[in-house]
């Protein structure tokens, strides 16, 4: 299996990252990483209904989502999506289990709708009036690269642009003792068939037994294995520093993700 094709557009938001050029700074080693908690702001695009009811994973997936496709020039409403996320809202979660804790055991129906894992998806469409088909997945720690050959086997079968995101909040005690995810993180890139006005880079995905890659920051490294979407960081670095290279990604027990990049200069 080889899965080819260009990234177009980048977005990052997390733990001392306020967006993608902040983050090339950091992984690039132009600028000391300074970790700070992860900074959600109300979605502007969505309608004032839909904003007041957003969650966590909603604003972290749209700030990203958004700011990828603002630097490919591309249209948000324009392609295809996958999601890929390793569960669903934490905090809306905890405040379902609360509510069946007591005796009335009375769920919000905006809650409950607020908690399914397409949630993202669903007001990104609403977002942006957007008509095109997402697939919304979830495979726990391996949810960045399951999501990553999603889009690009779209890209290579299907020839058209899609854009991609992966993101992650944390939980609230005491589900955050069974799932220590720390912070919220995401990223999104738009990925295109063919090298456009806007393409940074290259990339070639193929599967692979070897080891997956570490960061050298013991800090970026701890955020890489503590928050499953931060499985990007070592290829992120590689759109950071704008050079040729290959990295190997995290996936599963028996197979990892090898991706080529070469950039488009």
């Amino acid at each position: 299996m080889n899965l080819s094709g260009y990234v177009g557009g980048v977005g990052m938001l997390g733990p001392g990252f306020n967006d993608w050029p902040q983050a090339a700074a950091v992984l690039s080693g132009r600028q000391p990483y300074l970790a700070a908690p992860t900074v959600l702001q109300i979605p502007a695009m969505l309608p004032p209904a839909e904003r007041r009811r957003t969650g966590r994973v909603v604003k972290l997936a749209l700030a990203v989502a958004l700011e990828a496709t603002s630097n490919a020039g591309a249209n948000p409403a324009g392609m295809p999506s996958v999601f890929s996320s390793s569960g669903g809202d934490g905090h809306i979660c905890h405040e379902i289990c609360q509510a069946l804790a007591l005796a009335a055991r009375e769920v919000s129906p905006t809650r409950f709708s607020n908690s399914v894992h397409n949630v993202a998806a669903g007001y990104w469409s609403i977002a942006t009036g957007s008509m095109w088909e997402s697939n919304v997945l979830c495979a726990f720690d391996a949810s960045f690269v399951a999501g990553l050959l999603d889009a690009m086997t779209q890209i290579t079968v299907d020839r058209q642009t899609v854009l991609f995101v992966a993101y992650d909040t944390e939980y609230p005690p005491p589900l955050h003792a069974k799932r220590p995810i720390p912070d919220a993180l995401g990223v999104a890139m738009v990925l295109t068939p063919e090298r456009t006005a806007s393409s940074v880079a290259c990339i070639e995905v193929t599967l692979t037994e070897e080891s997956a890659d570490r960061m050298a920051d013991p800090e970026l490294e701890a955020l890489r294995a503590a928050i499953p979407a931060a499985r990007s960081l070592p290829l992120m670095r590689l759109l950071a520093d704008g050079a040729a290279g290959r990295v190997v990604l995290e996936y599963l027990d028996v197979s990892r993700a090898a991706v080529q990049v070469r950039p488009c200069v």
